[in-house]
């Protein structure tokens, strides 16, 4: 992982046991102007850990950058050599949400201020959203399966289930898979603002993210990239593979309600966390934690309440859910990568991480929020929502090796 509380997967989950915010201050830009001027920016970030040379590095937009480190941390933990030895079984489903905004906003800059014949030659590759993908594959030496998903804030969640099934139906024995974003600028800001989805809680950056309580506004924008590798059992275990956790269950549905606005009803979300509890063949009350899309907006933490409770019933009330967007603000099309790794570390530590800065609970958002703080507890199953502008919803579901 590349989040705003950490450069790699260890520091990431240390800030979130510890309660940590990743929101500051914007530094990417100047504010003045923007209605929302906080953001769980990425700090301290080195290109270099993408493994590059410096030259190479300064052809690619900031979002390729984050899915190169994660997936280098990623195959190194999986104890898999790159360039990979068979390339044509190993594939990469990495998915962005909008791509190379940051860079084209520069180069509008340059088209309008010194002329067309002054624009980079390496914009188009820079900004394509299918380019994370591909460097990735370029640099795995990966010949398998290649796709960009691109479904808002189910990306992420949504390019590991597909790479999943990709393996499912024997195309591909290794899949990289995952999300990333970077887009903390000037145009992204004014956009998000304009469509009142982002905080106005300026001034306590540090709170301005509060999943779940009465007093939340909007969400805090935030930046990195989540990877995982995907194996089929059979081939993890000839090579000797240590298994962090199985994916169990995906499911995808639609709202076909609104370009923005979840269904106030939840009935696409529940469906999503309903097919994947049965793609796993687990029953609600044997689900040990939900990581919950949880955005900090006033609609989608009340619609995933009531989805939640729809898709579980009597038993929703026993899960513990928390979103770790309060810690690490809105990563948009890397969310649901990075939840999906919070969600196998939480099987693996038997830890729980805390839902931060709910401290005025919504009488309309009622469940368990572990809201004080981390919770040891044995679970043997987690998952993960992840719902997207244009009704996109996704849900991942792990379980113990």
């Amino acid at each position: 992982m590349v989040t705003p509380l950490g450069l790699d997967v260890a520091s990431t989950w240390e800030g979130l046991l510890a309660g940590r915010s990743g929101t500051g201050l914007v530094t990417a830009f100047d504010t003045a102007g923007h209605a929302c001027r906080v953001a769980a920016e990425v700090r301290g970030y080195d290109p270099a850990t993408t493994g590059l040379e410096a030259r190479e590095v300064r052809r690619l937009d900031r979002f390729v950058q984050f899915a190169l480190t994660a997936a280098r941390e990623a195959m190194d933990d999986a104890g898999l050599e790159y360039p990979v030895e068979v390339p044509e079984r190993t594939g990469v489903y990495v998915g962005n949400g909008m791509g190379g905004l940051i860079t084209m906003a520069e180069q509008f800059a340059v088209l309008s201020s010194r002329g067309p014949g002054r624009v980079s030659p390496f914009l188009v590759p820079m900004t394509l959203s299918n380019m994370a993908s591909g460097q990735v594959s370029l640099m795995m030496g990966a010949m398998g399966p290649n796709l960009a998903p691109a479904s808002a804030c189910a990306t992420g969640a949504h390019a590991i289930g597909e790479a999943a099934e990709v393996i499912r139906r024997g195309d591909a024995d290794v899949m990289i898979a995952g999300g990333t974003e970077a887009v903390i600028g000037a145009i992204a800001f004014a956009g998000f603002a304009a469509a009142r989805a982002l905080t106005g809680h300026n001034e306590t950056p540090e709170t301005a993210s509060r999943p779940f309580d009465v007093t939340r506004d909007g969400f805090v924008m935030g930046e990195g990239a989540g990877i995982v590798v995907l194996e089929s059992l059979g081939h993890a275990r000839a090579r000797g593979a240590r298994i962090h956790a199985v994916l169990s269950g995906y499911g995808s549905t639609a709202d076909a309600h609104h370009a923005t606005a979840p269904r106030e009803d939840g009935r696409g979300a529940a469906r999503a966390i309903t097919n994947a509890l049965g793609q796993a063949g687990l029953r609600p009350d044997a689900l040990g934690y939900i990581n919950a899309h949880g955005t900090s907006t006033p609609l989608n933490d009340r619609a995933e309440t009531h989805a939640i409770r729809v898709a579980l019933g009597a038993a929703a009330d026993a899960v513990p859910v928390s979103s770790t967007k309060g810690a690490m603000g809105h990563l948009l099309g890397a969310a649901g990568a990075v939840e999906g790794v919070v969600c196998v570390l939480s099987i693996m530590h038997g830890v729980i991480p805390p839902t931060i800065n709910l401290t005025h609970p919504d009488p309309d958002c009622d469940l368990d929020y572990v809201a004080d703080g981390a919770r040891r507890r044995a679970i043997s199953s987690a998952m993960t929502n992840s719902f997207g502008f244009g009704g996109h919803n996704a849900t991942l579901l792990f379980t113990r090796a």
